[in-house]
């Protein structure tokens, strides 16, 4: 559900401007894990697999996960077959926003759609660093606190004094992020090193992998979103319950490159409502004692599932489209299955 932050904002004084304005241009780069090729062997990740461990150490736990997964609607399979009579059938794929070679390579049955699609539609129509990057400029008031809210106005002094800890622990001062919204914060944690460094040695993430792969094929590309429309969705997420959520996630520590190495198998074997639910387990908690779980999965992954659907209609019903989103926007029950099932097509697993 979340990736990379950044540094950003021009303030007043003209030192502060810079050292933000600089750090912004590094944020562009992550938020779309690609960089530049400079390492003729990218990095691999590691981490174990949470589930085959709770197998050995706590059967009933994850008996309990997987009841929750199992209860979630279309919560198995990432790519959909979308049919209705005497229109061409169109393909849903979810994808996952990083650079493993297993996952941009993957499922196989998606490949021969992909190739005779006539249009492809992801979340945004460009993913190129530069793009995101004149993009972060262009609304740093969906970015930075511009009213004099700051991590020392949302938290306790003594989650302050917690969170300043942690970051010092990552070479990143306080002061640096005081005035950051924590979406950023938060995104910029939930990605492990290797990641960012896989990154960094010019893997692409599978969205931009198709996005380049499409205009190779000379393929229309739309976006279902545009890049603000994504920032202001980040932006109405509760500040103070999302803050905390940082904190939390900087508290699992070491545990990140397991959740990380777990969420990318679960990927492969297309388990996909297993993720919220492994998610707060990991942390400790549960999505119904999270205060800020209903707000967040409104603005970030409900109501862009609507736009995103309300956009898709006129492709499906030309049909031949091949839509490409982040998987967890396709289950549930207001996911994109179950929105296209509402417009009349029906939506088969094949992967």
């Amino acid at each position: 559900m979340h990736r990379i932050f950044s540094f950003l904002f021009p303030d007043i004084a003209k030192s502060i401007g810079v050292l933000l304005a600089k750090a912004v241009v590094i944020a562009c780069f992550q938020l779309i894990s690609i960089l530049p090729a400079n390492a003729t062997e990218p990095p691999v990740c590691t981490g174990k697999n949470l589930l085959a461990e709770m197998e050995r150490s706590d059967p009933q736990a994850l008996a309990a996960l997987r009841k929750q997964a199992a209860e979630t609607p279309n919560g198995k399979g990432i790519f959909w077959k979308i049919e209705r009579a005497g229109t061409e059938p169109s393909y849903l794929l979810g994808t996952m926003h990083v650079t493993d070679p297993r996952v941009v390579s993957t499922p196989e049955e998606a490949w021969a759609p992909f190739d005779n699609a006539d249009t492809v539609a992801l979340e945004l129509e460009s993913l190129e660093p530069m793009d995101i990057g004149r993009a972060l400029f262009a609304y740093p008031e969906l970015t930075m606190f511009t009213d004099g809210t700051s991590v020392k106005t949302l938290l306790t002094a003594e989650e302050v004094n917690r969170l300043e800890v942690l970051l010092k622990g990552r070479g990143i001062p306080l002061f640096a992020v005081a005035k950051m919204k924590p979406w950023m914060l938060l995104m910029h944690i939930s990605l492990p090193a290797c990641e960012k460094k896989r990154a960094a040695a010019g893997l692409a993430p599978l969205d931009l992998a198709l996005i380049r792969a499409a205009h190779d094929q000379d393929k229309t590309v739309i976006g279902l979103e545009t890049a603000l429309e994504q920032l202001e969705s980040m932006n109405a997420v509760d500040s103070a319950p999302l803050l905390r959520t940082v904190l939390q996630q900087m508290e699992a520590g070491d545990k990140l490159d397991d959740m990380f190495a777990t969420m990318t198998d679960m990927y492969l074997d297309g388990d996909m409502g297993m993720f919220i639910p492994l998610s707060y387990h990991v942390l400790g908690t549960t999505a119904a004692r999270d205060p800020g779980y209903d707000n967040f999965m409104q603005n970030v992954v409900t109501d862009r599932n609507i736009r995103m659907a309300e956009r898709a209609a006129p492709l499906l019903e030309k049909g031949n489209a091949f839509i490409a989103v982040g998987a967890l926007h396709l289950i549930g029950e207001e996911g994109l299955v179950e929105l296209f099932r509402k417009q009349g097509y029906t939506v088969t697993r094949l992967h």
